[in-house]
């Protein structure tokens, strides 16, 4: 570039960065001055801080693709992946608040204890009951198959707990199983190699369960791969309704 040449306005400004600082439930926000990049994402942001400003600021990522989930924190009070999400996209004048992932314990700064978000798959039954062994032929099932539709809407979850952050019902009742919990139980119900159906009822059915949820659709809207959560909720509603009502639980393929 030329001498006396304008830089460009990214390269010219710096962003007013507040962070929050702290563990086991105490802390507060600290400000940092960062400078603006082009195609800056918010886990640049918080790595430049980590960098070049405090080295003791504490956070988690990994694939930095939009891959594993591992990067999720409040942005603005939304909940998002920070290597996807654009500066641009979210920066309100000049400044940006990051913060840990909502509805979650906060081990130090920006990471959360994802161990309450893992126990409710547990209490939810979000876990394969086999019908068969290593040595037993291979479930034929044809991709056109309504329940396996039915399973397959819900397996680009990777539990990055975005939705779990997002959820108010999970925010007000800290027994709700949550979006995430209950979407996995769903495409189990509705996979025919999974052989406790019923299993699954009796826990989503339950304290907490799917009949908890106010559909009030913050889920679906902050899902970055786009899911549904509130789709699975609604079926496993129906589903434990009609056992209720019938006594017939899973539904066998036909």
């Amino acid at each position: 570039m030329p001498d006396g040449s304008p830089k460009p306005e990214t390269e010219q400004r710096s962003l007013r960065v507040k962070v929050w600082r702290g563990s086991g439930g105490e802390g507060g926000y600290e400000t940092f001055e960062v400078p603006r990049q082009p195609s800056q994402t918010i886990l640049d942001v918080v790595t430049w801080i980590q960098q070049h400003s405090d080295p003791n600021l504490t956070y988690r990522f990994a694939c930095r693709v939009g891959m594993c989930g591992s990067c999720a924190m409040m942005v603005n009070d939304e909940p998002r992946w920070t290597c996807r999400t654009h500066v641009d996209r979210v920066l309100k004048g000049d400044e940006l608040r990051i913060a840990p992932l909502r509805n979650l314990p906060v081990i130090k700064d920006l990471v959360t204890d994802m161990d309450p978000f893992f126990d409710k798959w547990v209490s939810a039954e979000a876990r394969h009951h086999p019908t068969a062994d290593r040595h037993s032929d291979f479930a034929a099932i044809t991709p056109d198959d309504p329940h396996r539709l039915e399973a397959s809407s819900g397996i680009e979850c990777i539990n990055c707990a975005v939705c779990y952050a997002a959820c108010d019902t999970v925010a007000g009742n800290p027994d709700y199983l949550g979006p995430a919990a209950l979407q996995r139980a769903w495409t189990l119900f509705n996979d025919a190699r999974d052989e406790d159906g019923d299993a699954i009822l009796d826990a989503v059915s339950g304290t907490g369960g799917c009949h908890n949820c106010h559909s009030m659709g913050s889920c679906a809207h902050y899902c970055p791969n786009e899911l549904n959560p509130m789709t699975a909720i609604a079926g496993l509603k129906r589903a434990t309704a009609r056992r209720f009502l019938t006594g017939r639980g899973k539904r066998k393929p036909s």
